[in-house]
């Protein structure tokens, strides 16, 4: 067990980070195209074909459901949403990092869907109501009001094989771009029986 938390613990969601050191970070949605040795071919959302160097050492990582009860007072969670007319938050979907893992602080745009807004914190009061669960975020700069409708993915990280990565596959791969435009990454985020990773 204390072996597996260390492996999620180093994997961090892989969300927040670029995968290489310093080079900005490119977000790849899609499906699996296919795998060439080295290198993983996606079927982006927007249409063209990204072709992604997977480092000697890269691994999967599967986004599995947990209930909502996960979303506990002190856990550290990331969650994809969108502003409420009345202000705060309601969540597209909610990640709950692994204990002891803290990344990705703070509140800023996403490209889930257009307007959604990415807050990664601390969770402080939880408050179950009519309209799901009402949480507090703290991050650092900010706390922001939440809200997870009834029925809303929320997940956590799980580690996968290269044997799960098939064509048809739905994936998110937070990649680095290199300074000569080559998409690089160590991670592949995939979702649970084949679905699409939620965030």
């Amino acid at each position: 067990m204390r072996r597996l938390n260390l492996f999620l613990a180093g994997l961090a969601l892989a969300v927040a980070l670029p995968a290489v050191a310093q080079a900005p970070t490119v977000h790849v949605r899609g499906k699996i195209a296919g795998l060439a040795g080295d290198t993983l071919a996606v079927a982006t959302r927007e249409g063209p074909v990204a072709n992604i160097k997977l480092t000697p050492d890269w691994s999967v990582v599967i986004m599995k459901h947990v209930d909502v009860s996960a979303i506990q007072p002190g856990s550290f969670i990331g969650t994809t949403n969108i502003e409420r007319p009345e202000g705060g938050g309601r969540s597209l979907e909610v990640h709950v990092f692994p204990p002891g893992v803290k990344q990705g602080e703070g509140h800023y745009p996403w490209d889930l869907q257009p307007g959604s807004m990415m807050t990664n914190g601390t969770v402080g009061k939880v408050v179950a109501s009519g309209s799901g669960r009402e949480i507090d975020v703290a991050y650092a700069g900010g706390v922001r009001h939440i809200v997870v409708p009834p029925g809303v993915p929320v997940v956590t990280t799980f580690p996968g094989s290269r044997a799960d990565i098939k064509p048809g596959i739905s994936t998110v791969i937070f990649a680095g771009k290199l300074p000569n435009g080559d998409l690089v990454t160590s991670r592949v985020l995939i979702g649970e029986h084949g679905e699409a990773p939620p965030m």
